[in-house]
């Protein structure tokens, strides 16, 4: 515990501060000198003067020796890791290395269909043949959650030459699957575990949150520490245990996909929040977890209103359930997420994390105080009084189309494209990666059949509020294919 007092990178970018230096190195503003004033009175002069360079006594990300290596190994002891690497092109570089540093070309990967987009990615970045498993589907709650052992047992007796498993753990709405028994079906198989954890950087820290990849025998787990935890945007962490993957293949890959020129607010960040986790974790989260429940309970009063619970029955792919992600479907009043998240936004100044067809989900850390989470309880009770009479059937979309795949998504990638109509691009081979944002799940992954049902689908989204990225055509009058 006493190394745990540490916070290595925060305490040398302290000391770099406040001695002068005549800088003649990059960044242009040189420690906030030359910084528009308009900038420095909004941010502060102390942000500009700690955005420094990887200066000796700094450290290099790519070949930790000195404050970075030691902050890290701090990180990895603190999570359980056997190693951890800093993180600061976000969670997604994580996954596109570990998918690197685990499949080649032509290698099978598998991985549930409700995965991130940056998944995607490194399956272009890799050249991996994506072997998609279709995770639970609840139509109570129109929501996916997590493949289920039958389901990779069948997938893996399929494709016995896979290289490698990615799981998503938990989704975005907190929903986490039976993952120890998934990593022990594909640990049998000797191949190693990739989960996505982005959304779980705080398990690792009270009991009464769902036990963390790691501790469940994961080889490669990558946190976005920003999402849950005090870190600043984009600061994330990739954890490694085990002598499945091994850690110079890990390095080798991040230096391909994180910058060269990391930024130091970054690292520090994880540093603290690392502390942060250490000295208080135990009494935030216990606080974090007081607030949720008592505003649950308010919430579950509120007419017409449903809560997303633990089930009283097991439901496939739903065993775990992250208290601190409050997820409500307001279908009930005859309302879209989208439209429920507009008016808490306008009118009450209350934002969501992710407004969906027909629910929102809500993202409850230490960083919400009573007064936030009496915010949001005010205006559901307004909302509840305003909407509960309408009586309006449940709004739905049919479940997620999934095409047929002709071409690997890296061999779309660098294919040679067109832009055709709607009504042309039927049947023909997609050369975008086309999804529904947040959460990023794709609907059309380069290399993939346009199918009717999926652009149905995608104009429906539209048509109720949602937000379609990755085609270069916005309205989907025009999609980019595969030049026949």
């Amino acid at each position: 515990m006493y190394q745990q007092q540490q916070m290595p990178i925060l305490q040398v970018l302290k000391q770099l501060v406040s001695q002068p230096d005549a800088a003649f190195y990059a960044p242009g503003h040189k420690r906030g000198q030359g910084i528009s004033r308009i900038l420095a009175d909004f941010l502060g002069n102390r942000t500009f003067q700690a955005d420094l360079p990887e200066l000796p006594e700094l450290d290099n990300l790519f070949a930790p020796r000195g404050v970075i290596q030691t902050a890290q190994s701090l990180a990895a002891e603190a999570w359980g890791a056997d190693q951890t690497w800093f993180l600061v092109n976000g969670s997604t570089c994580g996954l596109i290395a570990a998918i690197l540093a685990t499949c080649g070309e032509g290698d099978k990967l598998l991985l549930p269909r409700n995965c991130h987009q940056s998944a995607i990615a490194g399956v272009i970045h890799a050249g991996v043949i994506p072997i998609f498993i279709e995770p639970a589907y609840d139509p109570a709650w129109d929501l996916a959650y997590s493949i289920t052992p039958e389901t990779l047992t069948c997938s893996l007796q399929r494709h016995p030459d896979a290289k490698a498993v990615l799981l998503l753990y938990p989704t975005y709405h907190g929903v986490g699957g039976n993952l120890a028994q998934l990593i022990k079906i594909a640990q049998a198989h000797h191949l190693p575990i990739i989960v996505d954890e982005a959304h779980a950087a705080h398990f690792h820290f009270h009991p009464d949150l769902p036990p963390s990849a790691l501790s469940l025998g994961a080889d490669l787990t990558i946190q976005s520490t920003h999402k849950l935890l005090g870190a600043l945007s984009q600061a994330s962490m990739l954890h490694c245990q085990g002598s499945r993957v091994k850690p110079e293949r890990i390095s080798q890959a991040l230096q391909l996909v994180q910058s060269t020129s990391p930024n130091y607010l970054l690292l520090a960040s994880l540093d603290v929040a690392r502390y942060q986790m250490v000295t208080e974790g135990n009494i935030l989260l216990s606080q974090t977890l007081e607030l949720s429940y008592t505003v649950r309970d308010k919430l579950s009063k509120i007419s017409g209103l449903r809560l997303l619970t633990h089930p009283v029955q097991a439901l496939p792919g739903f065993q775990y359930l992250d208290p601190t992600r409050l997820t409500v479907d307001v279908s009930q009043w005859g309302l879209t997420g989208f439209e429920v998240d507009e008016i808490l936004r306008q009118e009450f100044q209350v934002t969501a994390e992710l407004p969906t067809l027909r629910q929102l989900t809500f993202i409850i850390t230490f960083g919400n105080t009573v007064q936030d989470l009496e915010a949001l309880w005010q205006a559901f009770t307004i909302l509840g009084d305003r909407y509960s009479l309408l009586s309006n059937p449940l709004l739905t979309l049919p479940p997620l189309p999934h095409s047929p795949s002709l071409l690997s998504p890296r061999a779309a990638f660098f294919a040679e494209t067109e832009t055709v109509s709607q009504k042309a691009a039927i049947a023909r081979i997609s050369a975008e990666l086309i999804c529904p944002y947040p959460p990023g799940i794709p609907v059309l992954i380069p290399g993939e059949v346009i199918t009717e049902e999926a652009i149905n689908y995608l104009q429906q989204v539209m048509k109720l509020g949602g937000m379609i990225s990755g085609c270069q055509d916005d309205s989907l009058e025009q999609f980019q294919v595969i030049v026949e």
